[in-house]
């Protein structure tokens, strides 16, 4: 077991590299002028952390994946997660980085917008591939930040700080819908793939042993994190996974209601519910009728 590095301290990034620390919360680093680059790495962030790739210097693993940190690319960490990194033998490392603790956000707009940002926990091999000029925009933006750490420090420095940190945060939303857009292909076989498991799941008996399927069930199922694989299904198609799965379930409730003589109970059973009553609510919330009501003029 290799030994990992906790990292909830921006001074415990730059120590590892032999960087320097400008701000307690914030830092824009340079990876190629570090001084030192333990091998291979292991990390436990504490700390919000994104890497835009300059050129290929090793691999990353996250999870059980491993990912090929090509040129041009962003990946980014959230508190919380764990990663490693293996640099090629003879290889200079060149990236930029933006890292911030919780602190310099919390009580900001931004802090209550974060978890809008769910690239954060997406999966290595679920990076942002940047465009020439997309990349440049990027780097614009982290220099923004930069500079206002080369200055003395004010009112208004928090502010300024937190607020190019969200602009490079939409940044990256609106660069990675366009990554779903292009990736049609890859992206319908997604799609198509979760149809057939929701179908597949509900016409076994899989409810009455596991219960509702939950997002991260697909996920797991396509080899995608749930954050990914929920943002992917509600850009290109307009519904979230969970509204998929609703629609699906109560698609098979109108068939058992209207094909079988069981009472609400067995089929809620049937379709993994532990309190028929749960089943009754959604039906109506999302019909506008009971299930009684639908059997009758059905």
């Amino acid at each position: 077991m290799k030994e990992t590095t906790k990292i909830d301290t921006i001074e415990a990034y730059n120590q590892c590299f032999g960087l320097k620390t400008r701000h307690p919360l914030v830092s824009v680093v340079d990876l190629s002028q570090t001084t030192q680059w333990p091998d291979p790495l292991r990390f436990s962030y504490g700390i919000y952390a994104l890497f835009l790739k300059q050129v290929k210097c090793g691999n990353i693993q996250y999870g059980r994946q491993t990912y090929d940190y090509q040129d041009g690319t962003i990946i980014c960490f959230a508190p919380g997660q764990v990663a490693e990194v293996t640099r090629i033998p003879g290889a200079r490392p060149s990236a930029y980085g933006l890292l911030f603790h919780p602190d310099l956000i919390r009580g900001t707009a931004l802090g209550q917008e974060i978890k809008r940002y769910s690239f954060f926990s997406y999966a290595a091999n679920e990076a942002l591939h940047l465009s020439e000029e997309e990349r440049q925009t990027i780097l614009d933006t982290m220099r923004k930040i930069d500079r206002e750490l080369d200055l003395p420090f004010d009112k208004h420095s928090r502010r300024l700080i937190t607020a190019h940190i969200g602009v490079l945060l939409d940044y990256c939303m609106r660069f990675y819908d366009r990554q779903f857009a292009t990736r049609s292909e890859v992206n319908n076989d997604v799609i198509a793939r979760f149809e057939q498991l929701l179908d597949g799941y509900f016409d076994t008996d899989a409810p009455q042993h596991e219960g509702l399927p939950s997002v991260r069930y697909f996920a797991d199922k396509v080899c995608l994190s749930p954050n990914y694989f929920g943002d992917l299904i509600r850009k290109l198609t307009g519904k979230t996974a969970s509204e998929h799965i609703q629609d699906r379930l109560i698609d098979r409730v109108k068939e058992l209601l209207l094909s079988s003589g069981k009472t609400m109970s067995q089929i809620a059973y049937e379709l993994g519910f532990q309190h028929p009553q749960h089943l009754s609510r959604m039906f109506k919330r999302l019909t506008g009728m009971t299930p009684n009501e639908y059997r009758s003029v059905g």
